[in-house]
């Protein structure tokens, strides 16, 4: 085993300050990865019982919202504190080592819980079909809200916060525990984020009524940025648990998207990024410009482009060798493109951009590269993949750069 950030070719540290004052804040889910190589194995061989399966080498990283969003920031060249908890044993020390590779300060702001199980997953990613998770959430479940302390809030621009469905303290209680910590960082004047994971439907965080939580916790959210299968689960449309494999994302439509997002918008959220793994990235934004208003700290420098926005950003070209923490990087690209003062649809071709450098290498951050790189490459002419998606009453944005849908504000007849 290895740890990605060992490889030279991707051996860089990021030009920031060391007394740069932190723009965003990452907190939540953090785990230890581990993630054999596959080859050619598929999921019927893994399905024998009794059955030796031959696998090639494997990597050993960080996993989760903390240290994929994080990680990827910071090798973007954002100012981030990593907010994560892990335990006083074996994963939980290599889990801090891992941190610490990247940079010193990587690991301030993490807790470390004494005589608690750090959260590890093993993730199969067989051939040919989408990635098997075996995961241990363990100190995951005992974050809390007043593990994130005001003062640790002080001169942040953002806090994103990730997978909720896989910390206990945050969906029991009708989702309360995580209310507070988010209305925490919105009374700090911070702009929040928010992710989420897809629960096992058999867990008892896939029993809990997440369209309740949703409609508790989205109005301190400005940028609520789950996946399709996250979404269409919670708000009840899928509970069978088809979608884990691509059941959910095969029957997505442009209808689909809207009406879903739409409902995501009226619980309170500013801004809707639904990831769509190889369709792109969705954006659906509100119309109200006093919610805009309300963003925070990290509100887009051009606000006015931002409201009433329907838009799809199609997939840049790449040769896929992992998709871990490829959502997570995606969101790091968009954050990115946020903090920047990019137009819209510039900071969703920057997510799409450093979601295909992350799927360029086996784990989740080792191919991201930094920003005037990613932003390099995109100028230099990377083509982009044509949208699968039926698209019908959409048209084509200049050069491509995003699709334009009914429910846009530069539209002369919306819908």
């Amino acid at each position: 085993m290895r740890h990605p950030q060992d490889r030279p070719e991707h051996d860089y540290q990021p030009d920031i300050a060391p007394d740069k004052q932190t723009d965003v804040i990452v907190a939540g889910h953090i785990c230890l990865d581990l993630i054999p190589d596959m080859g050619q194995a598929g999921l019927a061989a893994l399905a024998e019982p009794g059955a030796l399966v031959h696998v090639g080498g494997a990597v050993l990283s960080t996993g989760g919202t903390v240290a994929n969003s994080g990680l990827a920031l910071h090798r973007l060249g954002v100012a981030v504190k990593l907010m994560g908890k892990v335990g006083d044993d074996a994963f939980g020390r290599l889990i801090m080592e891992a941190l610490g590779k990247h940079s010193p300060r990587m690991a301030d702001g993490m807790i470390v819980s004494g005589g608690e199980q750090s959260s590890y997953s093993i993730v199969i990613s067989p051939s040919g079909s989408d990635r098997i998770f075996l995961h241990c959430p363990g100190t995951n479940d005992t974050f809390k809200a007043d593990d994130v302390s005001e003062e640790s809030l002080d001169g942040a621009k953002l806090l994103h916060f990730g997978y909720p469905p896989l910390m206990k303290e945050m969906y029991e209680n009708d989702g309360r525990e995580l209310e507070k910590l988010l209305a925490k960082a919105k009374a700090k004047g911070l702009t929040v984020s928010l992710d989420m994971s897809r629960p096992d439907p058999d867990s008892p965080s896939g029993k809990v009524d997440w369209r309740s939580i949703l409609k508790r916790i989205l109005p301190y959210v400005d940028l609520y940025l789950p996946s399709w299968e996250e979404t269409v689960f919670m708000l009840g449309s899928d509970r069978s648990g088809s979608g884990a494999n691509g059941g959910a994302q095969a029957s997505v439509s442009a209808h689909d998207l809207a009406s879903i997002s739409g409902q995501l918008v009226e619980m309170g959220a500013a801004v809707v990024g639904i990831k769509l793994g190889e369709e792109g990235l969705y954006v659906r934004t509100t119309g109200d410009a006093d919610r805009m208003s309300r963003i925070g700290a990290a509100m887009p420098s051009t606000i006015a482009d931002w409201r009433e926005r329907e838009l799809l950003a199609p997939c840049f070209e790449t040769t896929v060798v992992g998709t871990t923490g490829a959502g997570d990087c995606t969101i790091a690209g968009f954050l990115c493109g946020l903090l920047h003062g990019l137009p819209l649809e510039e900071t969703m071709t920057a997510a799409v951009a450093v979601g295909a450098c992350s799927v360029e290498t086996l784990d989740a951050t080792s191919g991201i590269v930094p920003w005037t790189s990613v932003v390099r490459r995109i100028e230099k002419g990377w083509r982009r993949r044509a949208p699968g998606l039926p698209l019908e009453g959409w048209t084509p944005g200049t050069d491509g750069v995003a699709w334009i849908g009914p429910y846009d504000k530069s539209r002369t007849n919306p819908v």
